[in-house]
């Protein structure tokens, strides 16, 4: 064939391969003839062997019929050549691939069939810019109703277009339900991880987050060290670094307190005595202000720093045999003991919440179960209520709320850790974790997600997230560290870091991970 008429052969083979009917205004519709090497049935529906929508169709063509084609994928612009098209048919054909932008640069096109093509999925963007259609035929197909059709079931509520009614396939619990009656809400397709970020190269016990010359903090206790390690967030390197640290002897707690923009650090060691520091802005260091009374605090193990009405407070759980755990109060030049909470009860733990509204402390004890005491606006002290019945052996516990219902999660290093839910009167059992070795069990809240994370000195660290429809935690994901003490979530320019100390590893910090599978 020669030259010239390499155009009209073209033409022929892509009629023919194509399975169109070419129609143009005003003349009467032309049956292509079809070329001796494509076979074709007598209505020109099918030609074998063929496998890509050619790239060059006649821009006039206005319909195109696709029916049980061998074509196995339809690429990114296959009609961007054709923008008069208006009806677009493919039928009976199996699909591998629909490109998101198979059918861009069709602004005219009305009518889309897909039908009884065994599609289990369609990309996301494969109706954008078609916003003359009116009628979408989708039937006959072995739709998988996972997250990647959750937009389908969006898109389905907003068109204008007609859509029969097309029906799901799988999962199971999905079988036979008809899509277009579908809501957004039943897809579920928000997941979220945490992914180690960064890792700092000494072991650690207590983590504290505080805000203060209108930026985050972290402060670390490194007890072989002896230091209250300070890290600031550098906004170039995308990344924690250290700023200044204050050294002393068998550090276990370094907790921040701001009053009147000033930051308070109180310092607890095991020996040596504890402090408490300023941070003088002028000199741009720490300075030791008060020691803590030795006589009273000689083991701590816990600090926790609260206010009630105008006035600050922080108290020390003191776990050694004749310790106090002991209240101390802001008088506006330091901290001053205001209050002996008990004498000799080895207590581990202290954590102040609030229930009903009214201030209260619970500590845990080596020696008892742990012990709730409520404020008393008369006395302005602390006052006993009741134990926390069969919770023998709790080494620490630690709150949570969800929407208006208070949750503990109380620690053990041998039994089961457990979550109790407050009931009115008291704290009732909601459930129990299996745990071994674990000396922490911290609920977090990260964005609108409610996690607990019961570490271990024996194995993985169990993430758990709070279920709503269930109302009690699920496993979610298990982290790599090593003898873990704490842990405190930090965010930082839009995003959320996970800090889990280490008392016998590196100290990590870790990414919150949000992912919409349904994007």
């Amino acid at each position: 064939m020669g030259n010239a008429s390499r155009p009209f052969r073209r033409i022929a083979y892509f009629l023919c391969l194509l399975s169109m009917l070419l129609l143009t205004e005003g003349k009467k519709p032309v049956k292509p003839k079809c070329p001796a090497w494509c076979t074709c049935t007598k209505d020109n529906a099918l030609c074998e062997n063929a496998r890509s929508i050619p790239r060059s169709v006649p821009p006039d063509v206005i319909s195109l019929s696709f029916v049980r084609s061998a074509f196995t994928k339809i690429p990114e612009g296959s009609f961007l050549l054709t923008p008069s098209l208006q009806l677009l048919l493919f039928t009976s054909n199996t699909f591998d691939v629909i490109s998101d932008d198979a059918f861009m640069g069709l602004p005219h096109l009305e009518y889309l069939s897909l039908a009884n093509n065994n599609l289990q999925s369609l990309p996301k963007d494969i109706f954008k810019g078609l916003d003359s259609l009116t009628n979408v035929d989708l039937r006959g197909n072995a739709f998988n109703c996972d997250c990647k059709l959750k937009w389908l079931v969006e898109w389905l509520g907003s068109t204008n277009a007609t859509v029969e009614d097309i029906y799901c396939e799988s999962p199971p619990e999905y079988k036979k339900r008809k899509i277009n009656s579908l809501s957004p809400k039943e897809f579920d397709c928000i997941i979220t991880e945490f992914e180690v970020y960064q890792s700092l190269p000494y072991q650690s016990l207590s983590v504290d987050t505080f805000s203060y010359m209108n930026d985050e903090h972290v402060v670390i206790a490194q007890p072989f060290t002896g230091k209250c390690i300070f890290l600031e967030w550098d906004h170039v390197e995308v990344m924690f670094r250290n700023y200044d640290n204050i050294t002393g002897t068998s550090t276990v707690v370094c907790k921040p307190i701001v009053i009147e923009s000033q930051l308070y650090v109180i310092v607890a060691q095991l020996f040596g005595g504890s402090h408490i520091y300023k941070r003088d802005i002028f000199a741009n260091k720490f300075i030791k202000i008060q020691d803590i009374e030795i006589l009273k605090i000689r083991k701590p193990n816990d600090i926790e720093t609260f206010r009630i009405a105008e006035d600050w407070y922080f108290v020390v759980a003191d776990s050694s045999k004749a310790g106090f755990t002991t209240v101390y109060k802001w008088n506006g030049n330091g901290f001053y003991s205001h209050q002996s909470l008990h004498a000799w009860y080895r207590d581990t733990d202290v954590e102040y919440l609030e229930i009903s509204g009214k201030p209260h402390l619970i500590l845990s004890s080596s020696s008892q179960r742990p012990v709730i005491y409520q404020w008393n606006k008369g006395t302005n002290e602390f006052v006993k209520r009741f134990d926390i019945q069969d919770m023998e052996d709790a080494y620490a516990v630690k709150h949570f709320k969800v929407k208006e219902d208070v949750y503990i999660c109380l620690t053990r290093f041998i039994g089961d850790s457990k979550v109790m839910k407050w009931g009115g009167s008291a704290f009732l059992d909601l459930q129990r974790m299996p745990s071994r070795g674990s000396m922490v069990f911290q609920p977090l809240q990260i964005s609108n997600y409610q996690y607990a994370i019961l570490g271990s000195d024996y194995s993985f660290t169990q993430v758990y997230y709070w279920d709503a429809e269930k109302a009690k935690f699920v496993k979610f994901q298990e982290l790599n560290v090593q003898a873990p003490r704490s842990f405190i979530h930090v965010s930082i320019d839009k995003r959320d870091f996970l800090f889990a100390s280490s008392f016998k590893g590196t100290t990590l910090i870790y990414k919150h991970v949000i992912v919409d599978l349904s994007a």
